[in-house]
C-alpha cells in the first residue's frame, strides 16, 4: 500500500466556513490517499492588534476574555492532555454541535461535544484559562506563517514536488461537496496552488453557509 499524503489542516472552530472545508477535505479522504492531520489556529489572534477596525459587535467578540477564545482553548487543553489524534474528533463534535445543530458556541454545547467523545467534562473549565495559549500562539503561528496575515481561517498545507509545503487559504465552499466532486474540487485547487506566482482567484460570495 501507497503511504498516504499528508494534509494538514488549521481550523478555528468557530468558523462556519472553516467547517465546510473541514467536511470536504473529510470527503477527500475517502476518495484520495490523503490523511488529514488538524491543527488549532486562533480568529481571536488572528484579530487582536486589528479590533479597531472591525465591526463593534465582531470586534467584542474577538477581544481577551471574549467569547471566540473558549472553544479553541479547550481543545487545545484537550489535546495536550490527551493527545493528538483526539483534535480531529473533538472538532467534529464541536462543528456538528455549533454549526449543524444550531447551538452556538455556549459553554454547554462545548460540554456536549467533550462528552461525545468522551472526554472528562472538567476540560471545560480550560474555555476560561490561559494555561495553554502559548502552545495554542504556536499552532496559529505555525499555520498563518505558512500564508500570510491577510487570511483566515481554513489554512491548508501539502506537500510540493519539490518536499516544501504548498498552503493555502480555503477553499471556501458552500455546500461541502462529496464523492467526485470533492475529488475534482481538491484537483483543481492542488493544480492551481502548485503555480509558483499564483495567489488568488476570488468572487463574491452570494450563498450563506449550507450545513446539509
Amino acid at each position: 500500500m501507497s503511504e498516504k499524503t499528508p494534509v494538514d489542516f488549521w481550523f478555528d472552530p468557530l468558523c462556519p466556513w472553516a467547517w465546510l472545508t473541514s467536511r470536504w477535505v473529510l470527503e477527500v479522504e475517502k476518495v484520495r490517499d490523503i490523511e488529514v492531520r488538524w491543527h488549532v489556529m486562533s480568529l481571536a489572534v488572528l484579530n487582536e492588534n486589528k479590533l479597531d477596525t472591525l465591526p463593534p459587535e465582531y470586534a467584542e467578540r474577538m477581544r481577551p476574555g471574549g467569547p471566540s477564545w473558549g472553544p479553541v482553548r479547550v481543545v487545545v487543553a484537550a489535546q495536550q492532555l490527551h493527545g493528538d489524534e483526539i483534535v480531529g474528533p473533538l472538532y467534529t463534535a464541536l462543528g456538528t454541535r455549533f454549526h449543524n445543530r444550531g447551538e452556538g458556541s455556549s459553554r454547554e454545547a462545548i460540554a456536549g461535544a467533550l462528552a461525545d467523545v468522551g472526554l472528562p467534562a472538567g476540560l471545560i473549565e480550560y474555555a476560561d484559562s490561559d494555561t495553554y495559549d502559548t502552545e495554542l500562539r504556536a499552532s496559529h503561528k505555525e499555520g498563518i506563517d505558512k500564508v500570510g496575515q491577510e487570511v483566515g481561517t481554513p489554512v491548508i498545507a501539502v506537500p510540493g514536488a519539490d518536499g516544501e509545503q504548498i498552503a493555502f487559504f480555503g477553499p471556501v465552499v458552500t455546500p461541502a461537496p462529496k464523492g467526485e466532486e470533492a475529488a475534482k474540487l481538491w484537483d483543481g485547487t492542488l493544480l492551481v496552488a502548485s503555480i509558483p506566482g499564483f495567489y488568488e482567484i476570488k468572487r463574491t460570495r452570494t450563498a450563506a453557509p449550507s450545513f446539509d
